[in-house]
């Protein structure tokens, strides 16, 4: 309610600026006594607009939320992430990881950097067991926390932490050391306070650390979301630092990370000359021709949220264009409200004509009838908002696709919604009462007291305005209605389309990495004789998965040495018939715990040089520094979403971590799949009983493919709804206006013989022509519009025909729908009681 406080208080201090306070009370009573004379009237507007402002309210919301990310950090302008863009092949490719020497190397040799800030995700996810009391009785054990990095300690000179306990100068200085979150320490040590906390151990994943300074949550939105920093140092005294290679300049990691930031007066660009020179002075071949090329870029803090081609372990982005896209759907169901308004204040405006003859006889100013006209709107605006704050925890469900993790909806509560709202209230009341406002303040009293049919004249005079405006809705309205279909089809397409396998009644879980040599034939052993198991295969991942792996090999066929972009799968001989993956030419691999055998997709044969596909079979591949042959050809299967062309791949034939679990056709209980994952997870904490058990099913990953897209269908589904939903409220105001005007008309008619049936025709021919304008104006805008986003897909659906005859079909039926309210109520209404007031 404060933002509705906010709003109210802001206008009336607009309004009070403009005219007396005891003016603004005479308008507002005359507006609460026109606001309750035309009931009907002011409910559509109410409706309408307040459907148009819980939108912009939710919007709002996400908008503003996205937009807060990094905008808290000192100096933000001058903190930048190092990228790196990529060319293999002729294929492009972006990374936010990069080489780990890297961060060295710029803090030893480059110039104009202020700080240089590694950020290593631990162990690759950021997750890790955390032992706490190791060795005594009190020892605790924290599965797979997340939010832990190695940094250095200029990462506190990054971000204004505040120190609990402990020094930002020095805590991470010092190998073995880590600084805790508040928030975690809490959860290690419950009790006990961050002074107490020091020097006490943790151990992570067996590697015991000290604790060396304890700091306040951020709570602030950002990509920075770690909760646990061990010093870098730690690195260099571990294992961990082959692991990361920390020495190795031709490969990268997702996750190894590094920022910096630059000096006063120091540009990007000169950095970024600087980070070439260290590329090619450490890794010579990084550029060796135009299709493999390498380049280091600095990306400014404000754009890493918004920029998915660098994704990040466990960070979200958002595209602006998604935000803008959002912002447009509110502005468009804003301006809907606007139009019905105007429209139907314009149709009403012979109701008002002897109302303001009267009141500029009496003295009344065209100024002063302006302000009480738009005292009247802010009437209905404020009555709409009011409604709206009502409205917006329903649509608030509505939108929960949309609603982004960490969005704290207490926003409501906050003075930037207040400022929102308050200014959002008083450009609606602007926009939707100024020409009205003007239109009827302009009547000469003259002819409004000395004639009866001033009403037709008014009526005739903005007729063509009410019609254009009308028009402009459904427009709106359609455009939603064909992008939706078009949304919806393509993701249908998508998610039935041939993918080259057979992703049903497949579920995928992970074994723990150090047990799989020792336990995993005797687990696949174990769950292979399950009742319900059809095929149980291990590998690595599924033909399409969540990410993606490509791997460096070559081919040499006397001539040159190829090195096409190749992702790689591998697996044991089950593998493949779990997926149902057709070979084309060789054989399967043969049972092996490493990689001693190679198929290949028609992709990849192609790729080498094999116009046709099964003459690569017998063929040997370089991989890792050994010769591997080609046993088979595998037909070509998509190995990400429909958006990208098909990959080439290579598939090893070795046993894997990840499970990959073919089942029984489900029985008509749905008990058979229960009790067989049931079973799987049972001896699953047989095998491993310090593990959890998690499973996916594979056909729900892919359908994670599209999340976006399916966000989007489901966006478009509620804009359409709600832009339909405004546009039948303008016309059946539009309607019942036009029937009251029409009533002797319909009256006489009926008395001559017309039928209902005419009746109805005559009154609803207009609208119906008018809404078949807009479908005509609509078709093409929207064609192009979803041509354009359907070019981002490789393989994508067709703009068949039919998906414009069914949307203006749609259109045209609730457009009919609406009319029939009052259309067939005038047509069956007895003739003596409209001519009998005449």
């Amino acid at each position: 309610m404060l933002a509705i406080f906010g709003g109210l208080t802001l206008l009336i201090a607009v309004y009070i600026s403009l005219i007396r306070f005891d003016m603004f009370i005479h308008y507002l009573k005359a507006a609460i006594r026109n606001f309750r004379r035309n009931g009907v009237f002011s409910a559509i507007h109410v409706l309408g607009l307040a459907i148009g402002i819980s939108a912009a309210m939710v919007i709002f919301l996400i908008v503003h939320f996205e937009f807060s990310f990094d905008r808290f950090e000192h100096d933000a302008d001058r903190i930048y992430r190092v990228v790196l863009d990529a060319r293999i092949n002729g294929t492009e490719g972006h990374s936010a990881g990069v080489p780990a020497p890297l961060a060295g190397a710029i803090q030893r040799e480059v110039t104009g950097i202020a700080a240089v800030i590694p950020v290593m995700q631990f162990q690759g996810d950021a997750t890790a067991t955390v032992s706490v009391g190791k060795g005594s009785k009190h020892q605790r054990i924290f599965k797979k926390q997340p939010g832990i990095i190695f940094t250095n300690q200029q990462y506190f000179d990054l971000l204004p932490f505040h120190w609990l306990a402990g020094s930002p100068g020095s805590s991470l200085k010092a190998p073995f050391t880590v600084v805790l979150t508040e928030s975690r320490a809490k959860h290690y040590f419950p009790g006990l306070s961050p002074a107490s906390i020091l020097g006490r151990e943790v151990s992570y994943n067996n590697m015991p650390v000290t604790v060396s300074g304890i700091v306040q949550d951020l709570n602030e939105h950002t990509v920075f979301k770690a909760l646990e920093f061990i010093s870098y140092p730690t690195i260099d005294k571990t294992g961990l630092r082959s692991r990361f290679m920390m020495d190795v300049w031709n490969d990268w990691m997702v996750y190894s990370g590094l920022y910096v930031k630059t000096r006063n007066g120091y540009a990007p660009k000169s950095v970024e000359t600087q980070l070439k020179t260290l590329l090619q002075k450490y890794d010579p071949d990084a550029n060796k021709d135009a299709a493999h090329t390498l380049s280091f870029r600095l990306q400014p803090l404000k754009d890493i949220h918004f920029d998915g081609r660098y994704q990040t372990v466990g960070y979200r982005t958002v595209k602006k264009s998604v935000l803008y896209g959002l912002s447009a759907i509110a502005v468009f169901l804003l301006l809907l409200g606007c139009i019905n308004f105007i429209n139907l204040s314009t149709a009403q405006a012979f109701r008002r004509a002897r109302e303001i003859g009267i009141r500029k006889t009496m003295g009344s100013s065209k100024k002063n009838l302006v302000f009480q006209f738009l005292t009247e709107t802010c009437l209905i605006t404020l009555t709409a908002t009011l409604v709206s704050v009502m409205l917006t925890p329903l649509l608030l469900s509505m939108f929960e696709d949309f609603i982004p993790p960490g969005l704290d909806v207490t926003l409501m509560r906050q003075p930037a919604m207040a400022v929102f709202l308050g200014f959002l209230v008083l450009a609606v009341s602007l926009l939707a009462g100024l020409y009205p406002a003007f239109v009827l303040s302009g009547f000469k009293p003259v002819r409004v007291l000395q004639t009866r049919f001033f009403a037709r004249t008014v009526l005739a005079d903005r007729a063509g305005l009410r019609k254009a405006l009308t028009v402009s809705q459904f427009v709106i309205a359609q455009f939603f209605v064909i992008a939706t279909v078009v949304v919806s089809k393509q993701i249908n397409f998508s998610l039935h389309a041939d993918m080259g396998f057979n992703p049903d009644a497949i579920i995928n879980f992970d074994l723990p990495r150090d047990t799989v040599a020792s336990h995993e034939k005797a687990f696949l052993t174990q769950i292979r004789s399950l009742p319900g198991v059809a095929l149980a295969s291990s590998g690595f991942f599924a033909p399409a998965d969540e990410g993606v792996a490509f791997t460096n090999l070559s081919y040499n066929n006397g001539k040159e040495t190829l090195t096409p972009n190749a992702q790689i799968r591998w697996g044991d001989p089950d593998y493949i018939r779990v997926y149902q993956l057709k070979l084309i030419a060789g054989r399967n691999v043969a049972p092996s715990d490493t990689v001693r055998e190679f198929l290949v997709n028609q992709a990849y044969a192609h790729a080498i040089g094999f116009s046709q596909a099964a003459d690569a079979v017998g063929k040997t591949l370089t991989w890792n520094g050994k010769q591997i042959p080609i046993v088979g050809i595998l037909k070509d299967f998509h190995d990400q979403s429909m958006r990208a062309p098909i990959s080439p791949v290579v598939f090893g034939g070795a046993i894997g971590a990840t499970v990959h679990v073919k089942l029984e056709p489900d029985n008509a209980k749905g008990t058979l799949w229960k009790n067989t994952l049931a079973s799987i997870g049972r001896d699953y904490r047989q095998f491993y009983p310090a593990e959890t058990f998690k499973y996916r099913f594979l056909d729900e990953t892919i359908a994670q493919f599209y999340q976006n897209e399916e966000q989007t269908a489901g966006l478009l589904a509620w804009a359409t709804a709600l832009a339909i939903l405004i546009s039948s409220l303008g016309l059946l105001g539009l309607v019942i206006y036009t029937t009251g005007l029409r009533t002797k008309e319909i009256g006489v008619r009926k008395v001559l013989g017309a039928s209902v049936l005419q009746i109805i025709s005559i009154l609803s021919t207009d609208f119906i022509r008018l809404v078949l304008i807009a479908i005509l104006i609509a078709v093409p805008a929207a064609w192009w519009a979803t041509h354009q986003w359907l070019e981002g897909f490789a393989y994508r659906t067709a703009l068949s025909w039919w998906v414009f005859l069914l949307s203006g079909s749609v259109m045209i039926f609730f457009a009919l729908l609406t009319l029939s309210l009052q259309t067939v109520r005038a047509a069956t209404a007895n003739p003596v009681d409209s001519l009998r007031t005449e």
